[in-house]
């Protein structure tokens, strides 16, 4: 495991996070939200996972099923990390928010048509 910070743009929000060894399994989601803002989805345990400051400064945003609660900044508008409804024991960390790179094993994710790539990657899983 390997431990990572990150936050959003004006540094308001802040966490820390443990990763499995690189190179990281990363999602490259094409739904709306994500290819509009470049999110880049790195999934982290709920307990692998610790907001250090900003909690205040967050905002949240539903859409669609209303299962994911998007989280963003309050004063840059950053989403660093979110609760996603494919993952509901896990927080979406963005890979572009991390203070530093780190490898991934990216894996394209076909959001745009969600429910069928859910399917598909059940029947593959």
């Amino acid at each position: 495991m390997i431990t990572v910070s990150g936050g959003c743009h004006c540094g308001a929000v802040r966490f820390r996070a443990s990763l499995p060894d690189p190179p990281v399994p990363a999602l490259d989601c094409n739904c709306s939200v994500c290819s509009m803002t470049g999110f880049l989805h790195v999934m982290v345990p709920h307990e692998e996972f610790r907001l250090e400051q900003g909690a205040d400064e967050l905002t949240s945003y539903r859409f669609g099923t209303g299962a994911a609660e998007h989280l963003f900044c309050l004063v840059c508008g950053v989403k660093s990390f979110y609760q996603p409804r494919s993952h509901p024991n896990a927080w979406s960390v963005n890979a572009n928010c991390l203070d530093q790179p780190v490898e991934l094993a990216v894996e394209k994710f076909d959001g745009h048509n969600w429910d069928q790539a859910i399917g598909a990657s059940e029947r593959t899983d």
